[in-house]
């Protein structure tokens, strides 16, 4: 498995990695799946603020991807991302959320940023909560009934790690431009 900067060729399984997700699972609250072009605008706007947009392949098939965005759009959280990982469903269970996270984490730190929020849709999406907490994210609250889908009402789950030392020192680096907000 080979983790790699997202292009546009993935885009189709990007797009069907996330449709299936929308359908089947929790983890976004979004009920339907966005076409094609709407996906390309999205990973174009994480690009455009020089943020990570990653793929896992093997053997040329796209097993998941997954992406930081600007955790808000206010200047003071420019040292702050929230990361996405999706997962094909056959590929699920095989380490490739891992490999992704791993990669991202990596990816952001080179950025200069020191926080990293996970906002998980479903308290029971133990894979995801896991995962995260593998990985060095601290659990930091629970938000009962925050989304409606499937007929249930859905819990938020909010788990953060800190990059590059957090907030122990100052910044040492712009951060993330989020002008033109």
């Amino acid at each position: 498995m080979t983790v790699r900067p997202s292009t546009e060729a993935d885009l189709p399984a990007i797009t069907a990695i996330y449709g299936w997700n929308v359908l089947n699972g929790l983890g976004t609250f979004e009920e339907d799946p966005p076409a094609m072009e709407e996906m390309r605008r999205r990973r174009a706007s994480f690009l455009e603020r020089g943020l990570p947009y990653l793929v896992a392949e093997a053997e040329g098939i796209v097993l998941g991807y997954a992406y930081a965005g600007p955790f808000r759009l206010r200047a003071a959280y420019r040292y702050t991302v929230e990361d996405s990982v999706y997962v094909s469903p056959d590929a699920v269970g095989k380490g490739v959320g891992k490999a992704l996270l791993s990669r991202l984490i990596v990816e952001c730190e080179a950025l200069g940023l020191r926080q990293m929020c996970a906002v998980i849709g479903d308290s029971g999406n133990a894979a995801s909560i896991s995962l995260h907490a593998a990985m060095g994210f601290e659990m930091k609250g629970t938000f009962p009934d925050m989304g409606h889908k499937f007929g249930r009402w859905v819990d938020l789950v909010w788990m953060q790690r800190a990059l590059n030392g957090g907030g122990s020192h100052p910044p040492d680096s712009p951060g993330l431009s989020l002008s033109g907000v």
